[in-house]
């Protein structure tokens, strides 16, 4: 069965504008969300504190819940169902780093159990502490900006042979990102500058293929960050791996693309390069839905079936696959227009 007829010819480029323009709606509610939140909704992961996950018996109500912590001095807590509701299972979230000894869930079982009348079972206590906190969170932003200075090297290299120059443009990067982490400059703003200034040498130094993958990566992430910004979702660990499984996806799909572009150039370069570059994501486009409907697949499935600990990461998943299907063909090819109109110029 022929899934996409080989001679479909879907006018992507002369839409572009129009992509452009839901690309920069998305891209300005994410960021007014996160301006709003005054960030993305941390986890203990990155904020510090405690976590406790019980389960009940029978049904309880979360005011008895809180009344039994407050008896035993926790400090403020929130309470919050996990799971299915039939489940009984509820998450105790601390802001303060309780010291979690040997009697501490002892403690906790007997508080609650007297509060609700119900039995109750300590399913796992976590704490993290406030500067292991702002360690994880920094590292975090350094993986995600070091993974995308080595993917400007690997696009360089691969589709401008240009190897030397973008890996020596990398290194400067890197080395001046981490001197100036060196002297307690705060690292959102360290790598939100050090992205305008790679977004800038791209431009000047004509890497236009790296500059199409980068800017479609930065794209996806920040509209996954603030999709969990708009649903109120937390920020952890696994949702920074699940980030950096979106950029990788995100990444082998322009690829194909920019292979393909690559390709047609050669073979008919006395087109247009916006026909060049439409032609290449039609012919691509079987390859690209087929990848996509399978993965989605897969994720939707954890994301029904997998329960509460990786619905956040399945939820992230799917947001990034459907983003980054969106932005390999409507985001990453038709930048490279705006070098065509900067030869003329």
């Amino acid at each position: 069965m022929q899934f996409i007829k080989s001679d479909i010819n879907i006018d992507f480029i002369g839409k572009r504008y129009i992509a452009f323009a839901i690309s920069f709606i998305m891209i300005s509610i994410s960021i007014g969300s996160l301006a709003i939140n005054k960030g993305p909704k941390y986890g203990i992961d990155f904020a510090g504190g405690t976590v406790v996950q019980v389960k009940f018996n029978t049904p309880v109500d979360t005011a008895a819940i809180v009344s039994g912590l407050d008896s035993i001095d926790v400090g403020a807590a929130s309470v919050q169902t996990f799971g299915e509701a039939n489940d009984n299972e509820y998450l105790i979230r601390v802001d303060t780093s309780v010291k979690t000894s040997a009697g501490f869930s002892g403690r906790v079982e007997e508080a609650l159990s007297g509060a609700t009348g119900s039995a109750v079972e300590i399913r796992r206590v976590e704490m993290v502490g406030p500067q292991v906190g702002q360690d994880l969170r920094e590292k975090a932003l350094f993986a995600m900006f070091y993974a995308l200075l080595f993917i400007t090297i690997y696009i360089s290299g691969r589709f401008e042979l240009k190897w030397m120059l973008s890996g020596v443009m990398a290194a400067a990067l890197a080395g001046a990102v981490y001197v100036l982490s060196l002297f307690q400059v705060s690292v959102p703003f360290l790598m939100l500058a050090a992205l305008c200034v790679t977004l800038v040498l791209f431009w000047f130094l004509e890497l236009r293929y790296a500059m199409g993958a980068i800017v479609a990566l930065i794209h996806d992430v920040t509209i996954t960050i603030g999709i969990f910004s708009i649903f109120g979702k937390e920020f952890t660990l696994p949702i920074i791996a699940a980030l950096l499984t979106i950029i990788g996806y995100s990444l082998n799909d322009t690829i194909i693309v920019f292979d393909r572009i690559r390709e047609n150039v050669r073979k008919h370069q006395r087109n247009p390069l916006d026909y060049i570059i439409n032609r290449s994501v039609n012919e691509t486009l079987s390859r690209t839905i087929l990848t996509s409907l399978t993965t989605l697949i897969v994720v939707i499935s954890l994301f029904v079936l997998g329960g509460g600990i990786i619905h956040d990461f399945a939820f992230a998943l799917i947001v990034g696959v459907l983003v980054g299907t969106y932005s390999s063909i409507y985001v990453a090819s038709p930048l490279l227009l705006a070098w065509q109109r900067k030869y003329r110029g």
